[in-house]
């Protein structure tokens, strides 16, 4: 039986809320934070904790957004009663959100084993970290930026929500460094990007977050330490998105590539010299 005190659920929430929409990866920093508190990174109660918490995280985006999504709601429904209005972007949007999110779930329900086993590796985490690293450069150099949120198309969303299951597969890829740098790469201009990251991350995180309450629950953890780690997630979370969307109106993502290079050398050097066990 594992066991997560309050005050171990506490700094998880943290680290969950700081980490969950910056492109460096929460699952990754989850998992180095676990490491460190002597918590087993791939005991089955602990991955279903640390979904369960982006639960709040998750409640954070619909609370920021609530505006957005009420619009797109709106003309959800209204393309539905009336033809006519199945022309608006933001019916076509809501219905892009629902196709884009049909790859991860897919991949989600295959690769169970692997997700939760041999890939569950803070060697993978660091690898991760690197290689991510290097597609948010690439992303950042090559991507246009031309093209706003009207412009989004279908095969953006597609091809952004698949991008999804780099991190679900790989801890420490990041999903939103994933979804933002193939935004980019499409040639969609950084708030855009970030924007359609967002919104892809509410199915996505919320229906992980439920499929892995069963682990959570049921694998001996306390549901206070998972209540706890859920609103500390959501306050930070918030936090988090605001600051987030003033950054890339006029900064590239240089900085959080760098971060996550040392990040990743510096876990490579922890597991090669056995100061930190994968």
């Amino acid at each position: 039986m594992t066991v997560i005190d309050i005050g171990q659920a506490v700094v998880l929430g943290v680290v969950e809320g700081l980490t969950e929409f910056l492109p460096v990866s929460s699952t990754g920093h989850l998992k180095i934070t676990e490491g460190f508190l002597g918590i087993p990174v791939d005991d089955q109660a602990v991955v279903g904790f640390t979904a369960v918490i982006q639960v709040g995280a998750i409640a954070a985006v619909l609370v920021y957004f609530f505006r957005d999504i009420v619009r797109f709601a709106a003309a959800w429904g209204r393309g539905l009663a009336r033809p006519e209005a199945r022309q608006e972007h933001d019916y076509k949007f809501a219905w892009w959100i629902i196709f884009a999110t049909v790859p991860i779930v897919v991949a989600g329900l295959l690769f169970q084993p692997l997700i939760k086993g041999p890939l569950a590796s803070l060697w993978v985490v660091a690898g991760s970290l690197i290689a991510g690293s290097v597609v948010m450069w690439a992303a950042d150099r090559f991507g246009t930026g031309k093209r706003g949120e009207p412009e989004t198309t279908l095969p953006d969303a597609m091809l952004v929500g698949s991008s999804q299951i780099l991190a679900l597969l790989f801890p420490g890829f990041s999903r939103s460094g994933a979804t933002i740098s193939t935004g980019l790469l499409r040639g969609l201009d950084r708030v855009a990007a970030t924007r359609l990251s967002f919104f892809l991350s509410i199915p996505a995180l919320t229906g992980a977050g439920v499929y892995e309450l069963k682990d959570a629950v049921g694998g001996g953890l306390d549901v206070v330490p998972l209540l706890v780690g859920t609103v500390v997630s959501f306050v930070v979370a918030y936090a988090s998105i605001a600051w987030l969307l003033k950054f890339v109106a006029g900064h590239t993502f240089t900085a959080f590539v760098i971060y996550r290079v040392v990040v990743g050398v510096g876990l490579l050097g922890l597991l090669v010299t056995g100061a930190l066990t994968p």
